[in-house]
């Protein structure tokens, strides 16, 4: 079974706010979306939902009582999910499964169900159920009165287009005919950035762009974390209002060497991309929208990789982690919508700081998605124009 997969909406909250016009918007401007906020004791750049988003998250915990005790990783996938099954016209007639899942889960009430545990010695009554990763899909299956299979993951970093690929997989499968994919991750709190800095891997403020995605050249690790998440509407079929047709899709595990690595040249990369390929001709591919998270050895690794798959045939190359940093879970899927506004609009939208020789082509027809994660866990997704 190969049947064609059909993306017919796609809904997100980030730093870019919700509205398409909005995030389209942004997406042609050259500056980022990163501030400097305090975290405990430090402080450190990072890209929060904007101000609209921030305000439609905030109306969907008021609208219910039991909604107020959720983390944001499920409030974000709520919202998300509210947005494109809108777009997507799908009713509670509708029969569709739902795989949504996040790199690190509730990451906020873990920190604060935490702290009140070490100075009171006592757990909170709802300190189980708000924490675990199964909460994203199932409250999302409730706030839309669904009725089919509730599934959560997590594959760090890869996590949206593992889902995508589930997804996938349940509709050439048979055993649905729709499906809502897709990752949500709220991981802006003292403990993760604390994290993410003894790795390393965290920028620095002290340039225009902190955050140095597919800069080649650079001299320190740059990656910095935003907030966001971001759900796609899967249907079996070449639907009437599909955005785009998924038309090629791969995978793939590395060995590990070190809890973090990726081999200098990326191998789950070059062979997720080139079953992603299969049946494709690599010269027909217009863009890919790499992971690129602004780290020394992961943006070159994969660039190496994309070199090894296409020769000196290279698509054009582009990243939005610079423009909003890196949402873990969530960022496989907000690559895809930044390839969907690129593929609708008929623009690429580059990377402001780099010249890699590149020029736009007139036409953007198909579009490679990346993502990988801690254990080398590789996807790539191509994206073709209906």
């Amino acid at each position: 079974m190969n049947e064609t997969i059909s993306i017919t909406a796609i809904g997100s909250v980030s730093p870019l706010g919700y509205q398409p016009d909005t995030i389209w918007g942004l997406y042609q401007q050259n500056g980022h979306l990163f501030t400097e906020r305090d975290f405990g004791a430090q402080k450190a750049l990072n890209a929060v939902l904007s101000d609209e988003a921030m305000q439609l998250v905030q109306d969907l915990r008021n609208s219910d009582p039991k909604y107020k005790s959720l983390d944001n990783t499920v409030l974000y996938a709520m919202a998300a999910s509210r947005l494109a099954v809108a777009k997507a016209g799908w009713g509670k007639e509708d029969s569709f499964g739902i795989n949504i899942g996040s790199s690190r889960g509730a990451t906020q009430l873990f920190e604060e169900h935490h702290r009140d545990f070490i100075e009171n010695g006592k757990a909170h009554t709802l300190s189980s159920p708000t924490t675990t990763l199964g909460n994203i899909s199932s409250w999302v299956a409730h706030d839309l009165q669904s009725e089919g299979p509730e599934i959560s993951h997590s594959i760090t970093c890869s996590t949206a287009l593992h889902a995508v690929l589930n997804g996938v997989a349940w509709l050439r499968a048979g055993m649905a005919n729709k499906f809502l994919v897709g990752g949500s991750e709220a991981p802006l709190t003292p403990f993760t950035i604390a994290q993410m800095q003894a790795l390393k891997i965290y920028g620095q403020p002290g340039t225009d762009y902190p955050c140095r995605a597919l800069d080649l050249d650079k001299k320190r690790n740059s990656m910095l974390l935003g907030e966001g998440a971001g759900v796609a509407c899967l249907e079996i079929g070449k639907s009437a209002n599909a955005l785009a047709y998924i038309s090629g899709i791969g995978y793939a595990t590395e060995i590990l060497q070190h809890n973090i690595s990726i081999s200098a040249e990326a191998d789950c990369f070059q062979k997720s991309m080139q079953m992603a390929l299969l049946g494709t001709d690599p010269e027909t591919i217009d863009c890919i929208v790499m992971h690129a998270p602004g780290t020394i050895k992961g943006d070159l690794s994969e660039y190496k990789a994309i070199t090894k798959v296409f020769g000196d045939k290279q698509p054009l190359l582009t990243s939005n982690k610079w423009k909003i940093g890196h949402t873990f879970g969530a960022s496989g899927i907000l690559s895809i919508e930044m390839a969907l506004f690129m593929m609708a609009h008929q623009e690429f939208i580059g990377i402001p700081f780099i010249d890699m020789g590149q020029k736009s082509k007139k036409e953007i027809q198909k579009v490679l998605v990346n993502a990988v994660g801690f254990g080398g866990n590789a996807v790539s997704i191509v994206l073709e124009m209906t």
